[in-house]
């Protein structure tokens, strides 16, 4: 086993926790799960509780990979739930995101054009699929929409819930804050800004965005199995629709962009990382052909540059793919940093209210007076120790090259003018 950073309280805490652990290889992509006959059969006599939280998340994912792991993946494990001799819950994982076409989304099933399993016909007969899905943004929330509906032909066969996160962000306190081991999501964002690579970005600083810390997503997650397992087992709900949950921090705590990217540089001039390329700067814009502009003038000119200093030091030139990549990130994340949605979370809220306050305290995820300049704070932090691999011990060091990266953007920023400014004047005298 893989001991990751993240379980290193819990290896403190319950040395022996692995004795506890049963790993079995699978694959979302064979028919059979990839499962062994043995492995299998273990699984059918010995699972209670299962949470689905396995899929591929890459938002430019083929359609035809998507829908094999999304999908099929799912009704495959779905078809070996209905076989499990002492199945108590199935939750299943989705995004509240699932159905972005829609300006407002509830804890509901909605109707989408096409089905799951006539979508797997027309990619088997090989036909056109692209118009199918064209509303949503990328193949991810597509197939999940498809399988949330898909999971309703179950609904008698199994104690089954949805979950519906929204981003996913680092821990707010568990196993400590700030722990993160990704760039998904805005830590996508904040990590190029704060490294001085990001300079442009398409976004509306005057929109909601949706972020829960991954600890409280956690704990709401075994909440709602606790949920199902309840209401399946000692109420009259077994014949209903699946309960969905919208797990979302904007009815309770909403926070616009404009604020996040405040409390993003406030804690940048903190503890600025030591391997920041460049001095802080980004101008966000919700205008397309103005961040098409600023990224030729910022991105491309400055990694030129760079590339031709490289070439000529015999060095392979990088920059300029690097900010290709980076903008077709940030592209992708596009419909969620110029888009707001307004979500309903009754039953989330509902399930918050049953817990007792001693289970509260041990799963929290309510968001009632979350405080976001500290949680962004953690982000900022985070990305430092776990993604950056720096150390505080460094922040002296840190903070004097930050110095001297201001005073070398102001420079930078003085000549520009400068320059324009004498072009302007040529041209006026040119002209006169």
């Amino acid at each position: 086993i893989v001991l990751f950073k993240v379980f290193d309280r819990l290896r403190s805490e319950k040395p022996d926790f692995v004795t506890k652990i049963k790993i079995i290889e699978g694959n979302l992509e064979e028919p059979s799960l990839g499962f062994s006959t043995d492995d299998r059969d273990w699984l059918i006599n010995n699972v209670n509780f299962v949470f689905h939280c396995a899929a591929t998340i890459r938002f430019n994912e083929t359609i035809h990979m998507a829908t094999k792991i999304n999908i099929q993946g799912t009704e495959n494990l779905l078809e070996l739930a209905t076989k499990m001799n002492n199945l108590k819950g199935f939750v299943h994982v989705s995004t509240a995101y699932s159905h972005c076409p829609r300006s407002e989304i509830k804890e509901q099933f909605y109707p989408v054009s096409i089905s799951a399993k006539e979508l797997k016909d027309l990619i088997k007969r090989d036909e056109n699929i692209q118009n199918f899905g064209a509303d949503w943004p990328n193949t991810y929330t597509f197939t999940k929409a498809l399988t949330e509906n898909n999971i309703l032909t179950y609904e008698n066969k199994l104690p089954i819930s949805i979950f519906r996160p929204s981003i996913i962000g680092c821990t707010q306190s568990e196993p400590e804050p700030g722990w993160l081991d990704n760039i998904n999501g805005a830590s996508g964002i904040i990590t190029p800004v704060i490294v001085g690579i990001l300079r442009t970005i398409q976004l509306s600083r005057d929109k909601n965005t949706d972020i829960v810390p991954v600890d409280y997503t956690a704990n709401a997650l075994i909440s709602v199995m606790w949920s199902t397992v309840n209401r399946y087992k000692y109420s009259d709900e077994k014949n209903k629709e699946p309960k969905i949950y919208n797990y979302v921090s904007s009815t309770e705590s909403p926070i616009h962009w404009d604020k996040i990217i405040n409390y993003t540089f406030e804690a940048y001039h903190q503890a600025p990382p030591l391997e920041t390329m460049w001095y802080i700067f980004c101008i966000f814009s919700d205008s397309r052909w103005l961040v098409y502009t600023l990224r030729f003038l910022l991105h491309r000119i400055p990694g030129a540059f760079v590339d031709f200093s490289f070439i000529i030091r015999g060095k392979n030139p990088k920059m300029l793919k690097m900010y290709k990549k980076l903008e077709n990130m940030t592209d992708l994340l596009k419909v969620f940093t110029t888009s707001e949605w307004k979500f309903d979370n009754s039953n989330t809220r509902e399930l918050w209210s049953l817990l007792s306050q001693e289970d509260r305290k041990t799963f929290r995820f309510g968001f009632e007076e979350f405080d976001w300049k500290s949680y962004i704070k953690y982000t900022v932090y985070g990305i430092r120790k776990h993604i950056l691999h720096e150390d505080l011990s460094n922040l002296p060091i840190a903070l004097s090259k930050n110095q001297k990266l201001f005073w070398l953007h102001v420079l930078c920023i003085f000549l520009i003018v400068y320059v324009v400014f004498q072009v302007c004047w040529m041209f006026v005298c040119w002209n006169s």
